[in-house]
């Protein structure tokens, strides 16, 4: 029994990484009122979508795990190895540099947060 659900997790964990998508990540520190909850808060677990992501706020709620993948300045090797994060979307990041605008929690979860910008995949 342990080893068919060690093989349901391995498979379900590897169909999760194929279905990874590329992209880049900051962090904000400022978390309430948001685009999505206004005054509510819901955590620090949480980020806000990039204009692309956004989608007239559809996106408000879903959640979403990423994994720091690399640098994208001279900070040599941020990331945190194997570590990823969960997060709520909450917010709205217009004009954003990144891809996932994370709670500083949350970056510094997966990253250091002297890096300030990372590669990431999100699913």
């Amino acid at each position: 029994m342990k080893s068919i659900l060690f093989i349901i997790v391995l498979v379900s964990s590897l169909v999760s990484m194929a279905r990874a998508i590329p992209g880049t990540a900051t962090f904000y520190q400022q978390y309430t009122p948001s685009a999505c909850y206004g005054s509510t808060p819901e955590g620090v677990m949480i980020a806000a979508a990039s204009d692309p992501l956004w989608d007239g706020g559809a996106i408000c709620g879903k959640i979403f795990t990423v994994k720091c993948t690399g640098a994208t300045n001279p900070v040599p090797h941020p990331c945190y190895d194997g570590k990823t994060v969960t997060v709520k979307i909450v917010d709205h990041c217009p004009g954003c540099g990144g891809t996932l605008d994370l709670s500083k929690e949350a970056f510094e979860s997966i990253a250091d947060p002297v890096a300030g910008v990372i590669k990431i995949e999100y699913w």
